[in-house]
């Protein structure tokens, strides 16, 4: 079993900036992958970005078009998301998620969901 808490959401007004953590306690193994979704109501739950353990490797939804930055505290289990230029359309709950590579069957593990929101 692996545990998430975020934290560092809020509202801000379009073009400030949040920056998301989550931290993973529990069963992690040394490869592993961490990242966030996002859900804005009545729309489905989307990838905004991964980060891997082994090699740092980040993957970043069309939209995020350079303005978030995904990182990782190895050590720490701990992801970050910096978002700069925030629209409106950025609003929703935020998802911290986690799976350990090479796990079959893969588990992805979700954190509660922390709510961002982005005033025009």
């Amino acid at each position: 079993q692996v545990q998430l808490v975020e934290s560092g959401g809020g509202s801000v007004q379009a073009g400030g900036s949040l920056r998301l953590s989550c931290d993973a306690s529990g069963v992690i193994f040394n490869h592993n992958t961490m990242g966030w979704y996002r859900q804005a109501p009545g729309k489905p739950r989307e990838l905004v970005a991964t980060i891997t353990s082994s090699d740092g490797h980040k993957n970043y939804a069309d939209f995020v078009e350079g303005r978030f930055t995904i990182s990782r505290h190895n050590a720490k289990n701990t992801v970050y998301l910096q978002m700069n230029g925030l629209r409106p359309e950025d609003s929703g709950v935020y998802y911290c998620t986690f799976n350990n590579e090479f796990v079959v069957p893969r588990v992805d593990y979700w954190g509660q969901g922390i709510q961002v929101t982005v005033s025009s």
